[in-house]
């Protein structure tokens, strides 16, 4: 089992920055991905980026490309969510995920654990 806590969530200004983090607990000495998702009242939950298990490799969607930053610090079981130029349309609930073994997976169904998620609220 690996249990993930969200925090960093939060009310920002458009144009402003948030950095979220995803802390690991559990079988976190097992090789895993982690992806960022976010889900906005009424839509589905939406992969946002991942990172592969030692950080080499990143994935992100076109929406967040050179706005959002995904990084881990494997010493502290800690993934990080550095959001910057955030715009309304970023308002959403973030959850982190992770799934065993390589890769960055990019679909909900190929992450084994979720967080419970952190609110992020972008005003104008």
């Amino acid at each position: 089992q690996v249990q993930l806590v969200e925090s960093g969530g939060g009310l920002a200004l458009a144009g402003g920055s948030l950095r979220l983090s995803c802390a690991a607990a559990g079988r976190t000495r097992i090789s895993y991905a982690v992806g960022w998702f976010r889900q906005a009242p009424g839509k589905e939950r939406d992969f946002v980026a991942g990172i592969s298990w030692n950080g080499g490799n990143t994935y992100y969607v076109d929406s967040v490309k050179g706005r959002f930053t995904i990084s881990r610090d494997n010493t502290k079981n800690t993934v990080y969510l550095q959001m910057n130029s955030l715009k309304p349309e970023d308002t959403a609930v973030y959850y982190c995920a992770a799934a065993f073994g390589m890769g960055v997976p990019r679909t909900r169904v190929q992450y084994n654990y979720w967080g419970q998620g952190t609110q992020v609220t972008v005003s104008s």
